[in-house]
């Protein structure tokens, strides 16, 4: 019993720190808003083109700002107050949501509508997702930082499973337009947490001056560190091929299983309750590692092909459970890896080129996935992501053991010169 409430307690430690428990809190609302404007933005995007095609191009436009932008705002994470940028971002998240629930809800809304909002919530990401990323470090110091992502990726993952079974009845029910309006107004929950905070109580470094090629520096830095190129090569080749679920899932429920918004809702509720699991494991592990990251990358490719392969929606369904659990073990150890591996310096540009090859790749794979769907079906993209994740995965594990060589290698001929030295 002792060991059991002790393990409890391990998995919920950073609660303990004001300032990220009502972050937390408030994030447990936002986020389930923006799942269920995900689900809504992609089946109006279906309801209105019928197109794969289309649900790529709304992806990647989402999606471009990051990829062009990304590595910029990291370097202003680097340099101003955290909390006052996310406060801003925030606030200009929900209004991009309720312009479209305005749209929406009175009948005027055009693709191209969707397409140009979708584009400026991805501007507002630019500067939101790297201030996001690294301020988790400044709310509970170093010592904390992996219970916290862990407690962050339960959040986003439970916001999985409400998220998406809330969109798909209201979207059967009403329509879409009302999903858009809850995620606008979610956003102030978070806004009002970050007032609340207590500024002195955070772990803030000293911010970054300005300088000439400080964006150069951030990408030399995490180029020449392993314990940061790994993780982020790894997450390229991911982030590309295996995390378009907004584009396939769509298409397995309407051309796969032949069903509406609630078994498209459905599918990301499954895959959601796998997530939040997994999201409770990895905030409970007491360190990640590169070769933890290796294997939850070939299980996960592994559950992508059988979710692929899976012939009925009740054998899709229990497929998704595990899915979930090693996409949230992957996603979350590769977060921790690099938070705990950059300079504090240069944390908020480590972070941006995360969120660049994790979202910011995503113009590239969507449109290329939502095609491989329309012209060879939905299963073969998720067969094609699961392949390129088990095969880049499998790739890390063999230069990880070729590094961990080269350490001894290095090592031992330091010891031996030391010898000679001494001799």
């Amino acid at each position: 019993m002792t060991t059991v409430a002790g393990g409890i307690t391990r998995t919920f430690a950073s609660l303990r720190n004001r300032n990220f428990r009502i972050f937390f809190t408030a994030q447990i609302v936002s986020v389930t808003g923006t799942w269920m404007q995900s689900i809504a933005q992609m089946w109006l995007v279906l309801h209105l083109t019928g197109s794969g095609l289309a649900l790529g191009i709304t992806a990647a436009l989402q999606f471009t700002p990051i990829l062009l932008f990304g590595t910029w705002g990291g370097l202003l994470a680097d340099r101003v107050d955290k909390r006052k940028l996310l406060m801003v971002t925030q606030s200009a998240a929900g209004v991009v949501a309720l312009v479209l629930a305005g749209l929406t809800l009175g009948g005027l809304v055009q693709l191209w509508m969707v397409y140009v909002l979708a584009f400026s919530l991805g501007m507002v990401n630019v500067f939101d997702n790297p201030g996001r990323q690294s301020f988790v470090t400044e709310m509970v110091g170093k010592d904390q930082v992996i219970n916290a992502v862990g407690l962050n990726s339960a959040v986003f993952t439970l916001a999985r499973v409400i998220g998406p079974a809330i969109a798909g009845v209201l979207i059967a029910a009403v329509g879409t337009g009302w999903c858009f309006l809850y995620n606008g107004l979610s956003y102030f929950p978070v806004v009002l947490a970050l007032g609340l905070m207590r500024p002195w109580e955070l772990h803030r470094d000293r911010p970054v001056a300005r300088a000439r090629g400080q964006i150069r520096a951030g990408i030399r830095y995490a180029w020449s560190t392993p314990e940061l190129r790994f993780p982020l090569l790894l997450m390229l080749v991911v982030g590309t091929l295996a995390f378009n679920f907004s584009v396939l899932m769509p298409l397995m429920a309407s051309l796969v299983f032949h069903s509406g918004a609630g078994t498209f809702g459905l599918l990301m509720s499954f895959m959601g309750t796998g997530a939040f699991v997994g999201a409770l494991v990895s905030a409970n592990r007491a360190r990640p590692t590169h070769r933890l990251l290796a294997f939850a990358g070939v299980a996960f490719g592994g559950l992508l092909i059988g979710a692929a392969l899976a012939p009925t929606l009740p054998i899709e369904l229990v497929v998704l459970l595990p899915l979930g659990a090693a996409m949230i073990t992957f996603q979350a150890t590769a977060n921790s890896l690099l938070q705990l591996n950059s300079d504090p310096a240069l944390r908020g540009r480590v972070m941006a080129l995360y969120v660049m090859v994790f979202l910011g790749t995503t113009p590239i794979g969507a449109p290329i996935l939502g095609w491989v769907a329309e012209q060879f079906g939905a299963r073969t993209g998720l067969a094609l992501g699961g392949l390129a994740t088990v095969i880049a995965s499998a790739a890390l594990l063999w230069a990880l053991g070729h590094w961990h060589v080269g350490q001894l290698n290095r090592r031992h001929r330091s010891i031996t010169d030391e010898g000679l030295v001494a001799g």
